[in-house]
């Protein structure tokens, strides 16, 4: 039994390290999408966590980072201070920052955010489905993407990022025309 749960535990681990080479790694787990590459990302708008509601088709023109997370998840919470640093980095040059929360509850949810105090707010997604709707299965998180200033999906990032991981990628997005 116990070799069985260690093959499967390899098996999901090589399974989302891989990016069927569609495009070239940063580091594992991670892409940059060549702009030619790049597709549409999926429609995604809803209310707010904390109140307010978000649409990313408003905000088409800007970088924007989606970033799923969940309550439960301790890879979450320890990348929260960077993505906290890199929006308040990028912010004044037009990047938006997004948190989904993943499979939670609202009271765990609301929860995890009074205790971080993001700057930015987060949509709440219990079934998962914005985060399906972006091929980010629950078990991968934290997953951070980005979305290119013509709504393109330019990043993905199925790892705990840091700010050496996120703030180049976003200022590569942020030079490219619209």
């Amino acid at each position: 039994m116990r070799r069985l749960v260690l093959a499967l535990v390899l098996v999901s681990l090589l399974a989302a390290c891989t990016d069927g080479g569609a495009s070239s790694k940063n580091v594992l787990g991670s892409r940059k999408i060549a702009v030619a590459d790049r597709v549409a990302a999926p429609a995604m708008r809803g209310d707010l966590i904390d109140g307010g509601s978000f649409d990313l088709a408003a905000n088409k023109g800007k970088v924007v980072v989606i970033n799923f997370w969940a309550s439960w998840c301790p890879p979450c919470r320890t990348e929260a201070p960077a993505l906290e640093k890199v929006y308040a980095a990028t912010k004044a040059d037009g990047t938006v920052f997004i948190g989904v929360n993943v499979r939670d509850q609202r009271d765990a949810a609301e929860a995890y955010l009074a205790d971080l105090k993001p700057s930015f707010g987060s949509l709440f997604d219990p079934k998962a489905e914005r985060a399906l709707d972006f091929d980010v299965p629950p078990n991968s998180l934290p997953a951070t993407l980005v979305v290119d200033r013509k709504g393109k999906l330019a990043a993905v990032l199925r790892m705990e990022v840091d700010e050496q991981l996120l703030e180049p990628i976003v200022r590569d997005l942020l030079a490219e025309q619209a």
